[in-house]
Order: C-alpha cells, then sequence, then structure tokens
C-alpha cells in the first residue's frame, strides 16, 4: 500500500512539476567518464530542500558551474523503499535526465554498518535500484543510469548512533561528465 501511495505521490509531483518554465542547465565537463562533486544534503535537511531542487536545476539567472542540489536520497533501516519526502527530487532529477539525452549518472547505494557486508551489498543495490526505476518513470532512460553498491563501505558519517546511520542509509546521486 505504501508502493501505492509513493508513486501515485510521484506522479502528482511530476504532473505539478511539468509546467515550471525553467529549462535545466548539463553540468559542467571536465575529464571523460570522470564524476561532478555530488552536493548532498544532510539526513535532517533532505526533506526541506527536496522541493528546490527544481529551481537547482538551472536556468535564466543561474550559474552555469553549479551542481543540481541535493543529489541523496535517503532510506530508513533495512528498506529499499524511497520516502516520500524525496519525491520531487527523484521529479527535478528525472526531468533534468529526460530534457538532456547525453546526461550520465551513477547512482550509488550505501548502507549503514548493521548486517553482513554481503547483505549490506545486496540492500545497497536494491536502493540504487529503486532510485532508478522511479528516476525512469520521471522520464529519465534506462542507457542514462547505471548502479552500484558499496554497502557499508563508504559512510557519509563516522559513528555508531542513529543519527549516524540514518545520514550512511543513501544512493546518492553523481553526475558524469560527458
Amino acid at each position: 500500500m505504501n508502493r501505492i501511495l509513493m508513486w501515485g505521490v510521484l506522479g502528482v509531483v511530476a504532473i505539478g512539476l511539468a509546467g515550471c518554465p525553467k529549462r535545466p542547465q548539463t553540468p559542467p565537463a571536465s575529464t571523460s567518464g570522470q564524476a561532478v562533486a555530488p552536493q548532498s544534503a544532510n539526513a535532517a535537511g533532505a526533506a526541506g530542500n527536496e522541493g528546490n531542487a527544481a529551481e537547482s536545476l538551472g536556468g535564466e539567472g543561474a550559474n552555469p558551474g553549479a551542481r543540481v542540489a541535493p543529489t541523496t536520497v535517503y532510506f530508513e533501516f533495512d528498506s529499499a523503499e524511497i520516502k516520500p519526502e524525496f519525491a520531487a527530487l527523484i521529479a527535478a532529477h528525472g526531468r533534468h535526465m529526460a530534457q538532456t539525452p547525453t546526461l550520465r549518472i551513477r547512482l550509488e547505494g550505501n548502507t549503514d554498518e548493521r548486517g553482513s557486508p554481503e547483505y549490506n551489498i545486496g540492500l545497497g543495490e536494491r536502493r540504487a535500484q529503486a532510485v532508478k526505476q522511479a528516476l525512469i518513470l520521471q522520464g529519465g532512460r534506462a542507457d542514462q543510469m547505471v548502479t552500484v553498491s558499496y554497502g557499508q563501505e563508504r559512510p557519509a558519517v563516522a559513528g555508531h548512533s542513529e543519527d549516524a546511520w540514518a545520514k550512511n542509509r543513501r544512493v546518492e546521486i553523481v553526475y558524469l561528465t560527458p
């Protein structure tokens, strides 16, 4: 039931954002195949920032070197289900991908330290695939995306608390240069 609600929210957000007059710009190119450094929102501020994701994609007066922000989707413990508060963020990135056919991204799945390394690699992959499917529903193409799971190996925050774990349960959207 939660998945149906989440996809419904994503659809409504996509329809609402479809009339946005701003045109996104492609992230700056440097060396072929190199990642452009993402700007991540922290877990506490992520819900408040995704509404600005559409404006962050560029448009008139935008800094051509500015990054799309935020680029991180956070998850609940032991879950690959995308939370509704990330619907606008995903919709904005999906639209940007649809409007920029040469754009390529890497979806990096991560987990907190709890669980076996093998389990966490699988969970990180399921999270990355969930974001990929959501981006496809918003206009991105599968051939624009690659997924990778780092499991628990690349924590964003060191620590053994719920706050640290919450910031490590994530998928980072990394824009690649053409």
